[in-house]
């Protein structure tokens, strides 16, 4: 039976809001008296609660992590998933050594190359080159490993012009590209990538998930990759973790950890705000129908309602994206506001959409000058089944939207 090569046991940690200690000098040692001398558990962190960022609780003390267990073979490229607070980036750095955990264990073997926040492991005063060289050694690798490399991470890194130039005159592009490359590149047994690569452009981010591709299938060594890109997470992991307020709520394979993800994120059927400070801003948007799941022969209507804190509106629109499961934009739809008119209506034809999930993004902006409202997501909805045509192909891929096509 293969040896798991990261082995997680009854994992938490702890943080104190607000003032550091107990709030009193005799409460402080004790604590130190029961933890440190006497070896036992801290009493203080009974108290403790769940981390839901969403709630005002109690106690000071939260729980970021709470009895974490799963385990990550070697060769698995693995997916870290959850909501904003979820746990995902103290989990990384508790695997990077940056910080311990309260309590619970964790095994490694091998080597650990992270890539949790731009900049990381980098010397401000220090050249492009010479930071390699320091991440190498940090890893315990010899200068003449890091040679051997040294000219294939500065080609991937494509900022050879200032390799020689100190860090620290880096924009964050630049610092991104070059620690990714020393990330990917140096001979580490572990890859630990959070999401720091949505700071590259579109053309690096693709060229990094390839690279981190051929390292997890071609190489045989193991990646953790945190993201809120569900269609990056699909395409490169093979398992999956889905955290949520700190705890683990499914392990496994990739493609059912992101499914009950988005089957515990479908909140967001209709949206209402109030926000008095935008010039222009969304207050409304649902689905026209009491129910949000269609059949494929049925119109799909929205309502959404515009309210003006401005005077005159002049070449302003609302742009509604239609994205899938993945956060992949479909199609969209535009429409030019009239501050006369409040309400509008979207209508999505029917036989447009196959089966599957979907959700809305709405943006109300001036055409580049000014976006002035973006409600990421709402309006879930579901397409429960495929036109009449598609029926029998219920294990084949179709694609998400039908071409209103003509075979001669």
């Amino acid at each position: 039976m293969e040896q798991p090569i990261i082995k997680i046991e009854d994992l938490s940690k702890a943080y104190q809001i607000g003032q550091i200690g107990t709030g009193t000098i005799s409460r402080d040692i004790e604590r130190f008296w029961i933890t440190k001398v006497m070896g036992r558990p801290d009493p203080f962190l009974k108290i403790g609660e769940t981390n839901d960022r969403s709630k005002k609780g109690d106690s000071n003390i939260v729980w970021s992590l709470k009895d974490i267990n799963f385990e990550i073979n070697k060769g698995d490229a693995v997916g870290i998933i959850g909501k904003n607070g979820a746990g995902k980036s103290t989990l990384l750095k508790i695997l990077s050594r940056v910080t311990g955990p309260t309590t619970g264990e964790i095994k490694i073997k091998g080597r650990i190359a992270s890539l949790l926040e731009v900049g990381t492991g980098f010397h401000p005063e220090l050249s492009g080159k010479e930071n390699i060289y320091l991440n190498g050694a940090i890893l315990g690798m010899r200068k003449k490993e890091i040679t051997r490399k040294l000219d294939e991470i500065i080609d991937f890194s494509g900022v050879e012009r200032y390799i020689d130039t100190p860090v620290k005159r880096y924009s964050s592009g630049m610092y991104v590209r070059l620690a990714f490359a020393v990330a990917a590149h140096l001979e580490s047994e572990i890859l630990i990538v959070d999401e720091v690569l949505a700071v590259g452009d579109a053309e690096f981010q693709k060229k990094c998930l390839g690279k981190m591709g051929d390292i997890s299938k071609g190489e045989g060594r193991t990646v953790l990759f945190v993201s809120h890109n569900m269609g990056a997470v699909k395409n490169l992991c093979n398992k999956g973790v889905y955290l949520q307020n700190g705890m683990v709520n499914t392990v496994g394979d990739i493609g059912d950890v992101i499914s009950a993800y988005q089957k515990s994120d479908l909140t967001y059927d209709e949206y209402v705000s109030d926000i008095k400070n935008k010039d222009i801003y969304l207050k409304k948007a649902r689905i026209s129908n009491a129910f949000n799941a269609f059949h494929s022969n049925e119109e799909i209507a929205f309502d959404f309602q515009i309210a003006y804190n401005i005077p005159v509106v002049e070449n302003k629109f609302l742009l509604v994206r239609i994205l899938d499961d993945l956060e992949i934009v479909l199609f969209s739809a535009e429409v030019a506001l009239d501050i006369n008119k409040l309400e509008y209506q979207l209508i999505i034809p029917k036989g447009t959409l196959v089966k599957g999930n979907y959700k809305l993004n709405c943006i109300i902006y001036h055409p580049a000058i000014a976006q002035y409202d973006n409600v990421a997501r709402c309006c879930n909805f579901s397409v429960i089944d495929n036109i009449a045509a598609f029926s029998h192909l219920e294990s084949f891929d179709i694609g998400k939207v039908y071409l209103n096509q003509k075979w001669l």
